[in-house]
């Protein structure tokens, strides 16, 4: 009786352990495998235009017509890094000279499934402000080498490449930090490293708390279910496949470290990373700081519903430091 019982618990030890295996795996794959198709994000309502989007359809055009042109007529160029990780993945960016004699820079970082060549609005900002700008394909996406998203935590390294990348280039480098969505937690992320006296100013445009947070939040929106046991299978599953911890990969832990002036910038209509993150990653940290509140801009849209006001911001901020 007694041996039957041992193989009984031991048959349902095993079955918890391989579904705990499946479960993790599983959800690993629907975020974090930099393989598959994210098909949650199509016809996903938190990324749907809001209406104030779409009433400034007017505007939204003659800034894709500029970026447009700004793509023929300023062609970037290939650079790339290798990371310093065991991993030692090759990482591209595009590069925009932009003069012979200048040293200001902006490096801008894209989002989730997103690439640099989709940063060409930001880009062509900080361009046309005299700005060189270095814009960086995230692990496992664009043309850089990963089979995993890495959340802008193992990113939040390979900005620090980046970093020393152009101070090698240009000892005399006054940067700027931006990144928008997930490039927003990398930035946020890479505050809290010891970042050298080059980096002049940190922007972050809805960017989340953690990937925790927003992965918890996402689990309960899309299937209704609590985080445990799924976060913590996930987590196992991260750890073993990616090489990183769900619930270390905070932006306010890193951004409470920070000691560079900070932008902060959010949609309040924003429900994918819901606006609510703001104020903890504005109040986490001490250094100066503003943040900029863009009234019925959803996800990853405050540029495009008064781009504006967002710029402006963004320039007066930037210009107390360079």
């Amino acid at each position: 009786m007694k041996k039957k019982l041992v193989i009984i618990l031991s048959v349902i030890v095993i079955l918890i352990t391989v579904a705990y295996g499946l479960i993790g795996n599983y959800f690993y794959n629907f975020a974090l495998n930099a393989n598959d198709e994210k098909e949650f994000l199509d016809e996903n309502p938190h990324l749907e235009d809001s209406e104030a989007l779409m009433a400034m359809a007017d505007v939204a055009e003659e800034a894709r017509v500029a970026d447009n042109q700004f793509k023929l007529e300023y062609p970037p160029t290939a650079t790339s890094i290798v990371s310093n990780d065991k991993l030692q993945l090759n990482l591209h960016a595009d590069m925009y000279i932009n003069g012979d004699s200048n040293s200001k820079w902006a490096i801008v970082a894209h989002g989730y499934t997103s690439s640099a060549e989709g940063m060409t609005r930001w880009v062509r900002n900080f361009y046309e402000q005299g700005f060189n700008v270095l814009a960086p394909d995230l692990r496992g996406h664009g043309n850089s080498e990963g089979n995993y998203i890495g959340m802008g935590w193992h990113d939040r390294l390979d900005m620090l490449q980046w970093i020393d990348e152009i101070i090698a280039l240009d000892p005399e480098a006054e940067i700027v930090l931006f990144g928008i969505s997930m490039g927003g937690a990398t930035v946020m992320m890479a505050s809290g490293e010891e970042l050298p006296s080059n980096v002049k100013v940190i922007i972050e445009d809805c960017g989340y708390t953690s990937v925790s947070d927003v992965f918890t939040y996402q689990l309960d929106d899309l299937f209704g279910l609590p985080p445990f046991p799924v976060m913590n299978a996930a987590n196992i599953v991260t750890k073993l496949r990616a090489g990183y911890d769900l619930y270390e990969a905070s932006a306010v832990n890193q951004v409470a470290k920070n000691v560079t002036p900070m932008l902060f910038i959010h949609g309040d209509a924003d429900t994918f990373v819901p606006y609510e993150m703001l104020e903890e990653v504005y109040e986490a940290t001490t250094v100066d700081k503003e943040k900029l509140v863009i009234p019925g801009a959803g996800h990853g849209e405050a540029e495009k519903v008064d781009p504006e006001t967002y710029w402006n911001t963004i320039w007066q901020f930037v210009g107390k430091y360079m």
